[in-house]
């Protein structure tokens, strides 16, 4: 399996060959080679910053001999006129990596921000917000990971690192019990120690698998706020407990007050505005 650095590291070489080609030739053709200057990162609007770590890997796949001093770590909210970052170095260097370093930094940040909005909604409750897979396509490590910026937890990061039996797993196993016992079954012949986590659908299956000592996490799926807490008094304790489906910024709240651990919202991830910056010369 490919490591962080590596699936980055081609990331990055697929945004340059969309957006550079065969050259940038509006800079080539204006800015002269020798040509020195400095840029700073501007920010627009109030959110929660992230991605600077990766603006340097950005920069710095274009241009090692840029020098970057970062002002605002990852992490930090911000407001209109901060200044996350100065980079120094050949201009033609500085123009060509800005809009992909843009991309990636505000679309981390309106992850960040958006993340920080749903936690700061259950503040004082033991629930954490979770992400899902629905992610941008190459960008679900950086997406997850400002997920936890903005102070919300990773669920499991693709289909490798977790059991999540759902409905159509069920279905298609022939029930519950045999869904469990073949997942169980597999981790063991293969040598996987994966948590296993199993949806549910009624609180008879919660029931079912309140008693399953292979299962680690029940998902509450399309439960409302009411059949949540009858599920959560079922369990009571036993198991990690998680909520999931329809669950909006308004109703998030009333999931949290259940007692559920966690709560899923592909909304972090899936209908993010990436916060306003710019990367001007000054």
């Amino acid at each position: 399996m490919k490591t962080r650095e590596e699936l980055i590291d081609e990331l990055l070489d697929l945004s340059f060959a969309e957006d550079i080609g065969d050259g940038d030739h509006t800079t080539l053709s204006t800015i002269p080679e020798e040509e020195m200057g400095r840029s700073k990162l501007l920010i627009k609007e109030e959110g929660v910053v992230s991605g600077v770590e990766m603006a340097g890997k950005v920069l710095h796949k274009i241009d090692p001999s840029i020098k970057i001093n970062v002002l605002i770590n990852d992490g930090s909210e911000v407001k209109p006129g901060d200044i996350v970052f100065t980079a120094e170095g050949s201009v033609r260097s500085l123009l060509m990596a800005e809009r992909t370093m843009l991309n990636i930094m505000q679309r981390m940040s309106g992850v960040a921000t958006m993340t920080k909005k749903y936690q700061d909604r259950l503040k004082g409750l033991k629930t954490k917000v979770l992400d899902t897979r629905k992610t941008t396509p190459g960008m679900r490590l950086l997406e997850k990971e400002a997920v936890k910026t903005g102070g919300g937890e990773n669920h499991r990061i693709g289909l490798f690192d977790m059991i999540l039996i759902k409905d159509n797993h069920i279905d298609f196993a022939g029930g519950i019990e045999k869904a469990v016992k073949r997942a169980k079954d597999y981790c063991n012949l293969k040598g996987k120690n994966l948590k296993i986590e199993v949806e549910a659908r009624t609180l008879e299956d919660v029931k079912k698998l309140t008693e399953m000592p292979e299962v680690d996490r029940i998902m509450f799926d399309n439960f409302t706020p009411e059949l949540t807490k009858e599920a959560v008094k079922i369990v009571a304790g036993k198991k990690e407990t998680e909520s999931s489906g329809g669950i909006t910024i308004e109703n998030l709240r009333d999931y949290g007050e259940t007692g559920v651990d966690f709560i899923s919202v592909g909304a972090l991830t899936h209908s993010v505005k990436g916060l306003d910056m710019s990367f001007k010369a000054f």
